[in-house]
């Protein structure tokens, strides 16, 4: 049975206001419309569904059996229909966010406020891990987004990448060992000194590590920090030289709390990126949070 949806409509709201007169005006069609209608829904179906009245119409014992499957259906539509308007005007929904703690402190963060200033009824998720696990849980369809550093690695056919802000990475010292900074430093001379790096596995080290061993260098670190932001940390103190991301180190090197070194070898730029898949399209809220990164004039 191939019936038009129409002529369901029809049919609820004449059923809910129990007169063919109030309908018409409810519908905006006129009353003949409206008989013919129903006279063409009950041709459909077989059989009568109202029962007309001095006062109106009622439903008859099948007509009411009918009504209360119609009348479900009609309000799953309708509330189909304002959830979809709730999602478009970011009333409603839910962001899952893959990222970094390093990216979600230098870079996310002043988004979020923004955003949530502006949406304030959107939920947000973090979820931290490793970008290689993040992004497997992006393929999986269990985060809508993945924010992550990106030089150009390779995720597979299904992963679009987004360059959004570039960076520049530098090796740094204190006070401690501001000397450094009046020679042109090698990476083959940084195995000579203290050297802070981060964790292999995180994609900074990956970086790092594929340019040294493009210059015939392998970085010998005394100390491998599990978070960038102990590089950091250890480097102000003295311990010995890190390597940061300059864009996230601004403050300690205006303040001169830290000092760059001049490097032998260039360090490539990256860039900080956003990781969709082509087989799942962004909700209304991951869209717009996108372009409001995209869009900051303090990216490329």
């Amino acid at each position: 049975m191939n019936i038009d949806f129409e002529l369901y409509h029809v049919f609820y709201v004449v059923a809910n206001v129990g007169n063919i007169t109030k309908a018409s005006k409810v519908l905006n069609v006129s009353q003949p419309a409206i008989s013919k209608s129903i006279k063409n829904l009950e041709e459909q179906l077989g059989g009568q569904l109202f029962v007309r009245t001095k006062r109106g119409v009622i439903l008859t014992e099948e007509g009411k059996e009918f009504y209360f499957y119609i009348k479900q259906a009609m309000e799953y539509i309708y509330n189909a229909e304002n959830k979809f308007t709730d999602l478009i005007h970011l009333e409603t929904g839910c962001i899952k966010i893959g990222i970094s703690t390093t990216l979600t402190k230098e870079f996310l963060l002043p988004y979020l406020k923004e955003f949530h200033s502006q949406y304030p009824k959107i939920e947000i998720q973090i979820i931290t891990n490793s970008t290689s696990e993040l992004i497997t849980k992006l393929k999986n369809g269990l985060l809508d987004i993945v924010i992550c550093h990106w030089s150009g690695q390779n995720y597979g056919s299904e992963i679009e990448m987004k360059k959004c802000k570039k960076i520049h990475d530098c090796f740094v010292v204190s006070n401690e060992y501001k000397y450094l900074t009046e020679k042109t430093i090698s990476f083959q001379d940084l195995n000579q000194y203290p050297l802070i790096l981060q964790a292999k596995g995180s994609n900074t080290r990956e970086f790092l590590d594929r340019i040294t061993k493009e210059n015939n260098v392998v970085l010998k670190p005394s100390m491998e920090l599990a978070s960038y932001s102990l590089v950091v940390a250890f480097t102000k103190i003295g311990l010995g030289i890190g390597y940061v991301t300059k864009e996230y180190v601004k403050e300690e090197l205006k303040n001169k709390e830290l000092f760059e070194l001049k490097m032998k070898e260039k360090i490539p730029s990256r860039y900080v990126g956003l990781v969709v898949t082509k087989n799942h399209v962004p909700n209304f809220s991951t869209k717009k949070l996108m372009e409001m990164m995209m869009h900051s004039e303090t990216n490329c």
